[in-house]
């Protein structure tokens, strides 16, 4: 892992691999290491960089109150500060409601998004109560020991019947949850994209585990019928974190669109 710093926070970042630039951003309660597969399947054709948001992982808590923007600004500046000037951004759950709003922001950036089984916001995908229940339970769920956390959380990131390497793999990626970057994750994902949705003129990927529980198939035609020209490819025998539970069929979605995007050869 290398470090940056940016505005007193201390950013961990992965960066490997040659070629078109690629971005990958995880969801909350986890980290850059849910990206292991992608990492290694990807490496030997893009220049890969997996950060750990603040808040998560090896990188600093930020400041309360810290929002999306706060987030998008930090990783601009990360990506300027190892000279990657444009670059494909992949985003799952929470972190493709922040490739949202990185692109709202900064989209000189974007070459193209990969939204992996994300929301156009809590409240912009799901119907009421369910995202003000939702919130209300990760702030309370934020204090719980790391194996009560996950007890909870982990068997609604998965298809009914996980790999069970996949399983274990997350759960100790879990465990190390942030508590203070795990609420104000959640206080950001309980938020309503949808006016960036129109906004978006990249190519857009929109992937989705078959059997996603926690971000319904529903919220992805959603999705695909707000954004002009994106395209939905499910990931088979798969649920919220797609990746990991069918790692081969998300690498090999991501590759075919990257490559085949008119302007990847723009990326740093």
């Amino acid at each position: 892992m290398f470090r940056v710093d940016v505005k007193g926070l201390s950013v961990a970042y992965e960066r490997v691999g040659e070629g078109p630039a690629l971005v990958l951003l995880h969801g909350f309660s986890i980290d850059s290491r849910m990206w292991r597969p992608q990492i290694e399947a990807l490496k030997g054709q893009f220049t890969v960089f997996a950060w750990d948001a603040p808040g998560a992982g090896r990188s600093s808590d930020p400041p309360d109150p810290y929002g999306l923007a706060d987030w998008a600004d930090c990783l601009a500046a990360c990506l300027s500060s190892v000279g990657l000037e444009r670059a494909h951004i992949a985003g799952l759950s929470w972190g493709g409601i922040l490739a949202q709003e990185f692109y709202r922001r900064h989209s000189p950036f974007v070459e193209s998004l990969i939204l992996a089984g994300t929301y156009a916001g809590w409240e912009g995908s799901l119907p009421q109560p369910i995202p003000q229940e939702r919130l209300a339970a990760c702030l309370r769920d934020a204090s719980l020991p790391p194996e009560d956390f996950v007890a909870k959380y982990l068997p609604s990131m998965f298809s009914r019947s996980p790999n069970p390497q996949a399983f274990e793999e997350l759960a100790g990626i879990m465990r190390g949850f942030h508590p203070s970057g795990f609420r104000l994750m959640a206080m950001a994902s309980a938020v309503d994209t949808r006016n960036i949705l129109p906004t978006i003129t990249v190519p857009t990927l929109l992937l989705w585990g078959e059997s996603d529980e926690r971000s319904p198939i529903a919220v992805a035609h959603a999705l695909l019928k707000e954004i002009a020209g994106s395209r939905l490819a499910l990931i088979p025998k798969a649920g919220h974190v797609s990746n990991l539970e069918n790692p081969e069929a998300f690498s090999k979605e991501i590759r075919n669109f990257c490559l085949t995007t008119p302007r990847s050869s723009l990326s740093s």
